[in-house]
């Protein structure tokens, strides 16, 4: 995971180009499967489109249609957050990421990787 992340690092910090497709769903998808490591569970449905989805965080598990515990990011924005160049809140705020319901927030659990 860390040199997928590494990877795409020059693109965050605004110093590249954005990344070519594979290595850019490489960083997401790993970062994200990281995140499913730390907070085993079912109780909440990260989305970062097109790249991946993935349940974490315990709690009631949901089966059928959509979750009610849903956050939806970029993929900029969300590999901003697992590396800890941008905060939970200031990305809500910001309007970057959409949570809805009581268990979406992944303030205590970001980042998921440091540099």
């Amino acid at each position: 995971m860390r040199a997928a992340v590494e990877a795409v690092l020059p693109w965050l910090a605004g110093e590249s180009d954005q990344p070519s497709r594979p290595a850019l769903a490489a960083a997401v998808r790993l970062t994200l499967r990281t995140l499913e490591q730390i907070a085993p569970g079912r109780s909440v449905e990260v989305r970062v489109p097109p790249f991946a989805a993935v349940q974490c965080v315990a709690g009631p598990r949901h089966t059928r249609g959509t979750p009610p515990n849903v956050i939806e990011t970029d993929p900029r924005t969300w590999l901003e957050l697992a590396v800890g160049r941008l905060a939970w809140t200031a990305a809500v705020d910001a309007a970057r990421v959409t949570a809805s319901g009581s268990r979406a927030d992944l303030s205590t659990l970001l980042p998921v990787l440091r540099f």
